[in-house]
């Protein structure tokens, strides 16, 4: 009966200290949790799409032991990019000693395709929660622009238009775009970032990238306003924008003679007139219209008139050229040049002149000869029989 007795008080001993020993245990574990403090000084921020926003936040070991705590971050659904990070590495799991503090940062990447609006989040160490808020300043988007400064330009139709655009990529991550221009044919577009030509371009995630356009139209063009729609786009995104070609017509313009010969004669000391005929074989007007000549040494070469003041689109003018040349000019082939020259258009025609000698001094010889011969025929009869 004594030992029954003693085994039961033993028993109920040993529950006893179980019990207080698990007691013990919890109230242990909560005043670790307890122990442990989150502070930062900035608990919401304001930031606009695209933006990196860090917080500083310290944990704090209120205890009497060190402390090993586990970091945890709830995005609460927003599904925003974020890290935590201690020394300059992402951290997961922290031991801070009795009474001291440790710092981790945490950096939030705000979207660039969000709505306007505050934000929540939570940090949590160990069972302790910091809750913190971002203001999102404006409405994102998730998008590419591409906008010109100057549309619109306008030039004669062997101009080449040069355009200045800027690409933007308003998406979170670098984007390549291909360059493409829906053009008529005949129409060359090309495509530059900076000195080189290129048909796709990088652009960084919230940067943007300048690109020049050059348009040439075809040299049939007719005049008037050619519109140029402009791509830069991939599966994912893409913008385009219209580019607008003012072409005033082509300018050509055409030297020659009335009879297409390019070629005269003229004795030396006298003047020959020839009949030009400038045609402007382009689509628009040709204004002020100048003739000049090159000439060699001791020539002159006289317009009528020598400025022509408008010649339609299609339509030839008369011009008489007075050729006048050097008395002292010896005999052979000698070169005029002619030019036309309009302000948009100039023309040139070779003109050959093959001079000949003056009949006077034909005849000054003829006499010099007769003469000659006829001394030596007196000096033969009078001297002769001796």
């Amino acid at each position: 009966m004594l030992r029954a007795c003693r085994k039961l008080s033993i028993h109920a001993l040993l529950a006893l200290c179980l019990v207080w020993g698990l007691a013990s245990a919890g109230a242990g574990s909560a005043a670790a949790a307890g122990s442990v403090e989150l502070y930062t000084p900035y608990l919401e921020l304001s930031a606009p799409p695209g933006d990196s926003i860090s917080y500083a936040i310290d944990v704090i070991n209120h205890g009497g032991s060190t402390a090993s705590v586990s970091l945890g971050f709830d995005d609460k659904g927003n599904k925003w990019n974020y890290e935590l990070t201690a020394g300059g590495r992402t951290v997961s799991r922290l031991a801070v000693k009795a009474g001291e503090t440790q710092t981790v940062n945490l950096q939030l990447d705000v979207p660039l395709d969000v709505n306007k609006g505050t934000y929540g989040f939570a940090v949590d160490a160990g069972g302790v929660t910091l809750p913190l808020g971002v203001r999102v300043s404006e409405q994102g988007t998730f998008r590419t622009e591409l906008t010109t400064d100057q549309p619109n330009m306008q030039g004669h139709a062997d101009s080449t238009f040069t355009f200045s655009a800027t690409l933007r990529n308003r998406t979170a991550e670098k984007q390549t775009y291909a360059l493409a221009a829906q053009a008529e044919p005949g129409w060359d577009v090309t495509f530059a970032d900076g000195a080189n030509s290129v048909t796709s371009v990088e652009v960084d995630p919230n940067g943007e990238k300048s690109i020049s356009i050059s348009v040439k139209p075809p040299e049939t063009v007719k005049a008037g306003t050619y519109k140029i729609p402009i791509r830069a786009g991939n599966n994912g995104t893409s913008a385009t924008t219209t580019v607008e070609a003012a072409v005033t017509g082509t300018y050509d313009l055409k030297l020659g003679t009335a009879n297409d010969v390019l070629s005269t004669d003229v004795t030396a000391g006298s003047e020959r007139k020839l009949d030009l005929v400038v045609t402007n074989a382009g689509s628009s007007e040709l204004k002020n219209v100048a003739l000049s000549a090159q000439t060699p040494s001791g020539w002159e070469v006289a317009f009528e008139p020598a400025t022509v003041d408008s010649i339609a689109a299609g339509g030839t003018t008369h011009v008489q050229a007075t050729i006048k040349a050097d008395k002292k000019s010896l005999a052979g082939d000698y070169v005029v040049d002619i030019t036309a020259a309009a302000p948009e258009k100039s023309a040139d025609a070779q003109i050959r002149v093959a001079v000949k000698s003056s009949v006077l001094w034909g005849w000054i010889g003829i006499l010099i000869i007769l003469a000659v011969a006829a001394g030596l025929y007196y000096l033969f009869r009078k001297y002769g029989r001796r």
